[in-house]
């Protein structure tokens, strides 16, 4: 089983205007409203790829019914913790000449509900997976990560971390099956520029000897490579097509990637079906669907060193 930990999720309101103006009305042409968490990201593209998961984090008032009443109807297994006061979050997205991000804080997560969410956590299982994706929300403690993966650490369950800076480096030592920075936030956690294969194998194999098992690079429009646990270097470009869109891109990746291991206990292909997913969203409106996926998946090779 795989679940998926969202601590902050988000209704994102996105608004189509002709031309942004400050000195009178806007008016819109289009809204559209979409759930948002790279959590819960990454529980749709299991989804979508047919493999069993729980989007698990918290949510609270109505809008928080509402994230889960979307979820719910597109399929996607949820079980959220509900906070006592506050509202899930939204952001509004606005899309005109050009863009403006207006990215709400989120309601205030007490130490008795923080306990509520580590003690369900406390029932997964040997073997299972636990993905943790993105940012600590500022109403939370900022070790969050490092208190879930101590408190669950030696019931051999494989944790996969997508994140930054000290969040990242701090549970290392917790032995996460898999990390996925890209090339740049690789290279800040080490106060360096990677630019090149050379550059990236030396520090990911770094991270390596900090406690990770595989390390996943992401690299824009270089595609992504892959060390893996066993010493094997694995490189992927991206397929061709319009970008279209960059949000989730990572997260589908992620996806694909725990995906395609638990599907063949195999590391190239997991690393083909993870790049599949990140190109296919990249060329989707919104998060990848199934049909894309395998389209893109047949036009991906992979390299070896």
């Amino acid at each position: 089983m795989i679940y998926t930990v969202t601590l902050n999720p988000a209704l994102d309101y996105v608004m189509k205007v002709g031309a942004l103006r400050f000195d009178d009305i806007n008016r819109s042409k289009e809204e559209t409203l979409y759930y948002g968490g790279k959590g819960i990201n990454v529980s749709v593209i299991l989804t979508r790829l047919k493999i069993e998961n729980k989007a698990l984090g918290f949510v609270a008032g109505f809008t928080g019914n509402e994230l889960e009443r979307m979820l719910k109807e597109d399929g996607i297994d949820c079980d959220f913790n509900r906070l006592k006061s506050g509202s899930t979050r939204i952001n509004v997205k606005i899309k005109a000449d050009t863009e403006l991000d207006i990215n709400a804080q989120g309601p205030d997560i007490s130490e008795d509900e923080i306990s509520g969410l580590l003690k369900k956590l406390d029932e997964i299982k040997e073997g299972d997976f636990l993905v943790l994706a993105g940012s600590v929300p500022s109403t939370m403690p900022a070790d969050i990560y490092e208190r879930i993966l101590k408190r669950l650490d030696g019931k051999g369950i494989n944790f996969v971390v997508d994140a930054t800076g000290s969040l990242l480096l701090n549970v290392l030592k917790y032995k996460p099956f898999l990390v996925k920075p890209n090339h740049h936030e690789l290279g800040d956690l080490f106060s360096v520029k990677t630019k090149t294969d050379e550059e990236i194998e030396k520090y990911a194999r770094k991270l390596q000897k900090m406690g990770a098992r595989n390390v996943l690079v992401s690299r824009s429009k270089d595609g992504a490579m892959l060390i893996d646990e066993n010493g094997g270097v694995f490189k992927i470009g991206n397929a061709q097509g319009k970008l279209v869109n960059s949000v989730g891109c990572g997260d589908s990746m992620v996806g694909g990637f725990v995906a395609g291991f638990t599907e063949k206990n195999d590391y190239s292909h997991a690393l083909r079906l993870g790049a599949a997913c990140g190109n296919a969203t990249a060329f989707s409106e919104g998060l990848a669907e199934k049909a894309d996926i395998d389209r893109v998946f047949e036009l991906l090779d992979i390299s070896k060193s």
